[in-house]
């Protein structure tokens, strides 16, 4: 069997198909719907008379919320399904961004993009198990791989929404625009399906979060896992919730000095370099392994983060044509490395505490790296964005170390999985 079928109409006719389209084009959604308030922050900071730490502040707050909305969907996924949770949370995070054009102040924007934040956390964990357990071991981490691409999709929408939009319209009408997700669920209502595994195991005996950590094994494995999801996703909020704002201050204030328009196109140019680091991570760790895979990804993403941060001292006068040049790779094992815990992960839990298993590991660390945004804009108020920005190198590498940590997985079928 295939990857790539060559009719056309297996793309909709099969389950697995159609259950990878949900997930991928809800997490384009999602990651469109977050990503909006990176892009709009010097907007509202304008408007609300913020600083860095309390626009990092509003980060991290979605950050948090996505890490609840996680744990809490994953959990959902194990006891009503993979197909309604993944409604319900699509629902969530699009009425919130909706939300957040009515913003009136530092509260108001908290409230409304921590309830983002838990439509984000909640349909990655949905996604990411309907993904696995819908599709073969031989192809599982590619198609986890197509899902997770979504988001780089998302990011490369929104940037061209806000250079659209911002400058003529304002930040309000931008968000208005992130309710438009919520029709998605109209298609995953008609044509996804539960998988077989997860129906067959429906009947059978429920798992809680307790279980994680009842088994010696277990435990460890969900203790190790946490703490590489932890690290990598420091790592990646550190660098990424800044990065547009970055590109677009003036070199005075540590950034690029780009400006919003010119700065979304090196935006674009790093998360198209990010769609193609997914798909060659997806092929690479079903063929040479999870562990080793993962491993090269996030060194070159440490040493690209150190790189990037640093450019506008190093580069001098051609640091913007340095970043245009960087900006693909840095995408490419910055971000691709990602679709190692769609896979890897539903790959170390039994389908009774699946849902749950991959919901807290990933999403408690998403939690801890929460603290990323608030930190990185305390550095850059006192050090400037470029020296902070840089300081998120050593998160990717500490990440190649703890992989190791856990067992490979490769080619495991789901149904074997004690």
């Amino acid at each position: 069997m295939v990857f790539w079928p060559t009719t056309l109409s297996i793309y909709w006719k099969e389950p697995r198909w159609r259950a990878l389209w949900a997930a991928m084009i809800g997490y384009m959604l999602d990651a469109m719907d977050v990503l909006l308030y990176v892009f709009a922050m010097r907007a509202i900071q304008t408007e609300f008379s913020l600083s860095n730490r309390e626009a990092g502040l509003v980060s991290s707050a979605t950050l948090i919320a996505s890490s609840f909305g996680g744990i809490v969907a994953g959990m959902l996924c194990d006891r009503i399904g993979r197909r309604q949770t993944l409604i319900l949370t699509i629902l969530a995070y699009s009425l919130a961004s909706g939300g957040t054009a009515f913003s009136t102040g530092l509260a108001s924007l908290i409230f409304w993009r921590a309830l983002v934040g838990l439509g984000l956390g909640g349909e990655w964990s949905a996604g990411a198990t309907l993904v696995a357990e819908s599709w073969p071991a031989q192809h599982r981490g590619k198609a986890i791989a197509l899902m997770q691409s979504g988001w780089a999709i998302g990011y490369m929408i929104a940037a061209l929404l806000s250079s659209l939009v911002l400058p003529e319209y304002g930040w309000r009408p931008l968000f208005l625009i992130g309710t438009l997700p919520a029709l998605l669920t109209i298609f995953v209502r008609m044509g996804v399906t539960e998988p077989k595994i997860y129906l067959d195991q429906k009947a059978g005996k429920q798992g809680s979060l307790l279980d994680l950590f009842r088994e010696p094994e277990m435990a460890r494995r969900t203790i190790v896992a946490t703490v590489l999801a932890t690290s990598v996703l420091f790592g990646y909020w550190g660098l990424n919730t800044w990065l547009p704002n970055f590109l677009a201050s003036p070199v005075a204030q540590g950034g690029a000095g780009l400006g919003l328009v010119k700065s979304s196109t090196w935006v674009i140019a790093m998360q198209a370099g990010a769609f193609a680091g997914y798909l060659t991570f997806g092929w690479m760790s079903d063929r040479f392994g999870r562990r080793p895979s993962f491993a090269g990804y996030v060194l070159m993403a440490g040493l690209l983060s150190f790189l990037y941060g640093t450019a506008p001292q190093w580069a001098g006068e051609s640091a913007p044509t340095v970043l245009l040049l960087l900006g693909p790779f840095i995408g490419f094992f910055g971000t691709g490395f990602f679709s190692l815990f769609g896979s890897m992960l539903a790959e170390l839990y039994p389908t009774r505490i699946r849902g749950t298993g991959q919901g807290f590991a990933y999403n408690f660390g998403r939690g801890v790296s929460s603290l990323a945004p608030f930190l990185v804009g305390a550095v850059a108020d006192a050090q400037g964005l470029g020296i902070a920005l840089a300081m998120n190198a050593g998160f990717f590498m500490l990440g190649a170390v703890i992989v190791f940590r856990l067992p490979e997985t490769r080619n495991t079928e789901l149904d074997r999985v004690t």
